[in-house]
């Protein structure tokens, strides 16, 4: 193998890592965050859809089938699931002072030797029942699937005609993508892709570092290997430089070749699979007018696919309130406070983005937190994507089974409540619903975007039609419920009510109205999981 160690790739690496932080640089260059992107000629499909924000937001129409769906699962499930040791894992094994970098010394080697190329080709997916789990999965409520088409990483899950490092070819020699379409679709659910390798270009830069104490110090990773140094290797006839795209100075915005294959790898992923939604992992459209023009080709693909319905939908982060109408906003990290106008979305997973052995060991969040978030986000316009970490392997583990078990017997009992809905006039009442600036806050940050602790003296609102529904976050103790916003003198008032009757129970339920709000009395007899959260369906006087 040709000696790529050389004295100026150790020169370059070492001056770059005294003066440049290389600590999480997951932001787009700014160049791109604005109007200075590249931009090639890019042949897009033909439509009422131009690459501007301005037709963007005059043509689209968010479809009723997002609003109406509320809950999705989330395949958030690629080669850094492999080590089973959490989130980041192909950036992190090349940063000494990350617990990641000792990890991989102990298990693979140095990455000098053995880098994220290596963990791809030693992921086998040797244990995945793709119709096994979305058995599971529509058992639990969900209404689409998300199937992570690449991460950061840059590694695609799919027969990638524009990236050979993809897992047809490497690694699980399955085409992970294309056998969850067929499945979800097959299962009349709606299918979504999501992607985030945009930002590899920036990522990927510890890759062409080296250690900085030890014996290995100044020894080069493997990021800025090419083909020639693979001769004889097991990935001879392979480029590592596309997967880890480092052939560039630390900090250098990326340039037009980059740019153009991510909008062809995106386009291909497009045309053959035909997705009804993206998720983008970007802050806004990825790559600025790439992203544009992906949108553009997207809603005008999709609206053919459909004789001439858009059926279409494109999540990220950070929009604002007018290009919310050309696409979904995503919150993950915090949690709106109110009720927001245009619907959203909120990504989470019930344990680390990628499997973790140590997180399961520790074990994941309880399910009925999963339950009050995704009402409280039903009740505030928005849809709930929830991922379930799954290991290298594929076989799911217990305790993320243990947390499906569990959703699907209180959505088993409560979906009415979920499915088809739209917010009331208010979302909620209750002790968590303040507005002092420690709720506020507590609001925009709590732990993983969970939001705040909801208890049984907590309310969430959804409405369907002439019905309202009352969701109690838990079993009110003496089993009697007071609904204060529907007092006979609330500005909320309903109207006169003709029955209430529980979710679940046939029965109607004994309930008094006065200033003070609508009293219900539960019935005596409970299921295993009211202890999640109830739902009152409220019926207007006929």
């Amino acid at each position: 193998m040709k000696n790529s160690f050389t004295r100026r790739h150790f020169l370059k690496t070492s001056a770059l890592a005294a003066s440049t932080s290389l600590a999480a640089p997951c932001w787009l260059p700014p160049a791109l965050a604005a109007d200075e992107s590249p931009k090639p000629r890019y042949k897009i499909a033909a439509g009422p859809f131009q690459p501007t924000w301005e037709s963007l937001e005059a043509n689209y129409r968010l479809p009723d089938w997002y609003r109406d769906a509320k809950f999705g699962i989330w395949m958030h499930w690629g080669p850094q699931c492999q080590p089973g040791d959490g989130d980041w894992y192909a950036k992190y094994l090349y940063d000494q002072d990350r617990p990641q970098y000792n990890f991989h010394l102990k298990k693979y080697g140095h990455p000098s030797k053995f880098g994220f190329k290596d963990v791809c080709n030693d992921w086998k997916a040797e244990k995945w029942d793709p119709a096994a789990l979305l058995r599971r999965f529509k058992g639990a409520g969900a209404k689409f699937l998300v199937s992570m088409a690449n991460h950061h990483d840059n590694f695609d899950n799919f027969n990638s005609k524009f990236q050979p490092w993809n897992s047809v070819a490497v690694g699980p020699k399955k085409d992970i993508v294309g056998t969850w379409q067929k499945l979800v679709t097959a299962a009349g659910m709606k299918f979504g892709v999501s992607i985030h390798a945009a930002r590899a270009w920036n990522w990927y830069e510890d890759a062409q570092g080296s250690d900085k104490t030890g014996q290995l110090a100044g020894i080069p990773f493997d990021g800025e290997l090419t083909k020639t140094d693979g001769k004889g290797l097991w990935w001879e006839g392979l480029d590592p430089q596309d997967l880890y795209a480092q052939n560039h100075a630390i900090g250098a915005e990326p340039n037009a070749a980059y740019v153009t294959k991510f909008f062809n790898r995106v386009k291909n992923l497009i045309d053959g699979y035909h997705p009804d939604l993206i998720f983008f992992d970007d802050s806004k459209l990825p790559l600025g007018d790439t992203g544009l023009n992906l949108a553009a080709h997207f809603y005008n693909a999709n609206q053919k696919w459909h004789d001439g319905k858009l059926e279409a939908v494109i999540i990220a982060n950070g929009f604002s309130v007018d290009e919310e109408r050309a696409c979904v906003n995503n919150l993950e990290r915090n949690m709106t406070l109110d009720m927001l106008e245009m619907p959203w979305n909120k990504g989470n997973c019930i344990g680390p983005w990628h499997y973790s052995v140590a997180d399961y060991n520790k074990g994941y969040r309880k399910t009925s937190d999963w339950i009050h978030l995704l009402v409280d986000v039903i009740s505030k316009n928005g849809t709930f994507l929830l991922a379930i970490p799954l290991p290298g392997s594929g076989e799911m583990d217990d305790k993320a089974a243990a947390f499906l078990d569990g959703m699907s017997e209180w959505m088993g009992i409560n979906s009415e409540c979920i499915y088809g809905t739209r917010p009331w006039k208010i979302y909620g009442e209750g002790p968590s619903v303040k507005n002092d600036a420690t709720a506020r806050d507590s609001a925009r940050n709590p732990p993983r975007g969970l939001g705040p602790n909801l208890t049984p003296s907590d309310i969430r609102f959804t409405a369907k039609g002439d019905m309202l529904y009352a969701i109690v976050m838990g079993w009110p103790d003496g089993g009697k419920v007071n609904i204060k916003s529907l007092a006979k003198d609330s500005l909320n008032n309903k109207g006169e009510i003709g029955a209430v009757q529980l979710l679940g129970s046939s029965g109607k339920l004994a309930f008094s109205r006065d200033e003070s709000g609508l009293s219900v009395t539960l019935p005596t007899q409970r299921s295993e999981t009211d202890s999640y959260g109830i739902a009152l369906k409220i019926f207007p006087k006929a």
